[in-house]
């Protein structure tokens, strides 16, 4: 969970200004949480408190409007409709770590990313976006090693694990769909060094970059096992005490 929102924070401010470069300062003033960490934390607190998803989404949106939603997401959760609109946008998989935290099954993590993806997002491809990056923190919490961690994913999902950040940089643009930035974030921890590098790698892509760091991020506490001090002060002063709660809980 800090992963996650340690990943958002950073990629925050390179949203709508990308960088192919992993120079750069961490934290800045600029920073800030998104709907990444928001949503994150939102299912956090359904599944620690029984709240179903679509009723915890909503509350969360309306108690935090301007976290830079989605448009899709928006008209929804303003709604008083709660089905899903078969999306595959990557507001699945950004919002999804904590069930591979929470869980402690394949099985179990599985079945309950597809259930928390599907109140909004039940294309094929957002729950398989969500229940690949949950499994990933699974296995990475179980302490397994990349390799296996990669190949049980291309296995499992399809997606192709095996390029190189340096193939993907240069012609890689914002896109917000699973299929086209889960794989590459799941890919910036795969090649990362160490906890930071990681969320280096997924802002240097130059794409969506507060949803691919918060996924990377996301896996890389959980493979390395923890957030550096620096990082971890970062995001708890970026949250308010409501969040904040959830997130110590």
């Amino acid at each position: 969970m800090l992963g996650a929102i340690a990943g958002d924070l950073v990629g925050s401010r390179f949203e709508a200004r990308p960088t192919k470069s992993k120079d750069f300062e961490l934290i800045t003033p600029q920073c800030r949480i998104t709907d990444d960490s928001v949503l994150s934390l939102a299912v956090a607190q359904s599944l620690m408190d029984d709240i179903p998803y679509a009723q915890n989404l909503k509350a969360f949106f309306h108690r935090y409007p301007r976290a830079g939603y989605g448009g899709n997401f928006m008209l929804w959760a303003a709604s008083g409709d709660s089905e899903p609109y078969y999306s595959f946008g990557n507001g699945s998989a950004m919002r999804v770590s904590p069930v591979g935290w929470y869980l402690d099954t394949e099985e179990e993590v599985l079945r309950e990313a597809e259930k928390s993806a599907a109140v909004t997002h039940n294309h094929p491809e957002g729950i398989k976006g969500a229940q690949a990056v949950a499994l990933t923190v699974f296995r990475a919490r179980k302490k397994e090693g990349k390799q296996a961690i990669r190949q049980e994913i291309e296995a499992r999902f399809g997606y192709d694990l095996s390029r190189s950040l340096e193939e993907i940089r240069p012609g890689y643009s914002f896109d917000v769909t699973c299929q086209g930035s889960v794989p590459e974030a799941l890919i910036t921890f795969l090649q990362a060094q160490s906890f930071e590098d990681a969320i280096r790698n997924a802002v240097s892509l130059g794409g969506d970059s507060d949803t691919q760091a918060c996924i990377s991020g996301s896996i890389a506490e959980a493979f390395y096992q923890g957030v550096p001090a620096e990082i971890r002060e970062a995001v708890f002063r970026a949250l308010d005490s409501f969040l904040s709660d959830i997130l110590q809980r």
